[in-house]
């Protein structure tokens, strides 16, 4: 199936890549000034602005409560942006609509980005969010039932990372793991993948793209062998709780996301791998108004009622 002609016009418009190297600040800024007005975005019961006193430090979280229940399930959701981008403001929409439809409490981390912040800080703050989510359950009024993680791009190698060393940790209150087109793998070596080549160019992207974006994070220490950075590279994955992987078919990535569900079903990992046809990396993100991509919504909450 070709590029959705939604997504295909939209890419038609935007100006070629900047040459030199990225800028950070400026990249962010441009970020924020998309974001939708307050009055503009999906209501829900009330969401928090809290900050999580942890042993790594204070960190800001956002919390939506879809509904005035007198409990909930948490998911913790980690943004995406290749380390070095993306905010509660720039994913606060994922955020709302993983609540509404899922009918779970989200706690929304604004964790450290790369290069201000060197490998591990930004997965430090995940965990210790995701830890302390479970020990202030009282305060978040959680039900005791469901404690998930998701993310989607970098942040999907975050939670990964997260359930992994959660797993070592011998802490197992996580029920479930989401992974939207998760970067998995950062060797970016093109005969790795079939999708590094089949996606090259053309889909928004580009595989000649990944090595700089993802620069700040390895250049800040995070070192592609390892498996908290490239978490294919763990060699054991048994024992992890249930997984749903979501991938693009137009992604370079695509391929990463798939092998590494493939695996966790060899280790007997419950595990759903999800390929979505017309989409490309960030789709999520970007084009989830679209009705063939809203439903990555009632999958993550079908996937969810399923233990």
């Amino acid at each position: 199936m070709p590029l959705h002609p939604e997504i295909a016009k939209f890419l038609a418009t935007l100006p070629p890549p900047l040459e030199g190297p990225l800028d950070p600040v400026a990249m962010r800024a441009d970020e924020e000034a998309h974001v939708l007005p307050v009055e503009q975005r999906l209501p829900l019961h009330a969401v928090e602005e809290l900050t999580a006193h942890t042993a790594t430090g204070d960190i800001p979280v956002r919390v939506y409560t879809p509904t005035d229940a007198e409990s909930h399930g948490l998911l913790v959701y980690f943004h995406g942006g290749a380390f070095f981008l993306g905010s509660l403001e720039t994913h606060d929409h994922v955020a709302r609509s993983l609540a509404k439809e899922t009918g779970l409490k989200v706690v929304s981390v604004g964790y450290r980005l790369a290069p201000e912040a060197v490998f591990p800080a930004g997965l430090d703050d995940c965990y210790a969010v995701t830890r302390w989510a479970a020990e202030q359950g009282g305060k978040l009024k959680w039900d005791g039932t469901t404690l998930a993680v998701a993310g989607d791009s970098s942040g999907g190698t975050f939670a990964a990372a997260v359930v992994a060393r959660a797993h070592d940790d011998g802490f197992d209150r996580i029920t479930h793991q989401i992974l939207y087109y998760p970067s998995l793998d950062l060797d970016f070596d093109e005969d790795r993948y079939a999708s590094l080549r089949e996606n090259a160019v053309g889909y928004g992207l580009e595989t000649a793209g990944l090595k700089p974006f993802n620069a700040f994070y390895l250049d800040s220490g995070a070192d592609p062998a390892d498996p908290l950075v490239s978490p294919v590279k763990r060699t054991d994955l048994s024992g992890l709780p249930p997984a749903l992987i979501v991938t693009a078919a137009h992604d370079p990535m695509r391929d990463e996301g798939e092998v590494y569900g493939h695996r966790l079903r060899e280790a007997g990992v419950a595990t759903t791998v999800s390929r979505y046809e017309g989409a490309g990396h960030g789709f999520v993100q970007h084009f989830s108004w679209l009705p063939e991509y809203q439903r990555v919504f009632t999958e993550t909450r079908d996937f969810l009622g399923r233990r």
